[in-house]
Order: C-alpha cells, then sequence, then structure tokens
C-alpha cells in the first residue's frame, strides 16, 4: 500500500518538484538561521557587490561539516526530505478530496514533527539551537545537559511525528471516498 500510493501520488510532476523545494527551504533555514546576524548586516553593506554576498551565503553551505556533526546533518536532511513528502502528501490530499479536510489529525502531526525536528537540530558543542535560545530566556538550558543525548532527542521526535504523519497521510490516500456499505 504504502509504495503504492507514493508512486501515484509522485508520477505527477508537480509532487516530484514540491518535495524538494520544500526540502531545500527547511534545510536552508535550518542551516542560515544561526548566521541571520552576519547575514542581515551582509546584505545591509553597500561596499560589497551582490555576487559576493550571494557568495558568501552559499560558502555557508560548505561548512556544514565543520558546524555540525555527522548525526546532525543526518537529523537535518531527514527531517527537510521527510517534511518535504509530508508537504507533497498531504497537497495531493487535499487537492485529491477538494473539500477542506474534516481531520485536522494530519495538520497537527506535521506541523508537530516540524516544530519538534527544528527544536533538536545542532551540534554537541552548542545543543539544541532553537531550543538552547528558548530555554536561555529562562536561565534553563542546563537542563538540556541533565536529558540522555543532550537535546538531540528532539530530532529524534521530529523524524518519529513526521514519519507517523506520512503514515497517516498515505493510509487517508488509499481510502476510498464512499463509506463501506
Amino acid at each position: 500500500m504504502f509504495a503504492r500510493v507514493l508512486t501515484r501520488v509522485f508520477k505527477n510532476v508537480r509532487y516530484t518538484v514540491i518535495t524538494p523545494a520544500i526540502a531545500v527551504v527547511i534545510l536552508s533555514g535550518i542551516l542560515l538561521l544561526p548566521n541571520r546576524d552576519i547575514i542581515l548586516q551582509l546584505f545591509s553593506s553597500d561596499i560589497l557587490s551582490l555576487g559576493t554576498k550571494l557568495s558568501f551565503v552559499f560558502s555557508l553551505y560548505g561548512a556544514v561539516a565543520l558546524n555540525y556533526g555527522v548525526l546532525s546533518i543526518m537529523y537535518m536532511v531527514s527531517i527537510a526530505v521527510l517534511f518535504g513528502i509530508n508537504v507533497s502528501l498531504l497537497t495531493y490530499y487535499i487537492r485529491r478530496r477538494q473539500i477542506e479536510v474534516s481531520g485536522k489529525t494530519a495538520h497537527v502531526t506535521s506541523i508537530g514533527g516540524l516544530i519538534s525536528g527544528i527544536f533538536g537540530i545542532g551540534c554537541a558543542a552548542c545543543g539544541s539551537i532553537i531550543l538552547t535560545s528558548v530555554l536561555g530566556l529562562f536561565g534553563a538550558t542546563g537542563l538540556l545537559l541533565l536529558l540522555p543525548f543532550h537535546g538531540a532527542e528532539f530530532g529524534v521526535i521530529g523524524i518519529i511525528l513526521l514519519a507517523f504523519s506520512i503514515n497517516y497521510l498515505v493510509k487517508k490516500i488509499d481510502d476510498p471516498f464512499v463509506c463501506p456499505a
């Protein structure tokens, strides 16, 4: 069932394009978020040309291996790809039904998977990027040290929620339009 539904959805070019596009946007957000102050300062400068500014931003993608560990890179890529697949399946499902989705479970699980996945992204030195920033407001960043994987649990939870959401959407897409008699 799973392979059949994915084949049915992704044989349409629209959904084949949506998945990597969403994955690139999510991955770009994850990679560029820690450097947002530098990027904003760089683009507000009149000294450098646009080509130099863009070259610097693209060089940040190459520094992934230096800034993140293997586990964090795997989380980032997994969350981005799963979220792209999730968005494609949800778009297909909504377009196929041509009415508002009656069950909000797919929306809640998709959003929950993305949020918890983003909370788990970070490196071993600084911990989770967003979670550390939020907890830092309350002086609770030391609580991450009490967790067994020091905040990496949120990445695993995000991947699990996204996989659950994809599974749920695949089942909903495979459901017939009419109720069984």
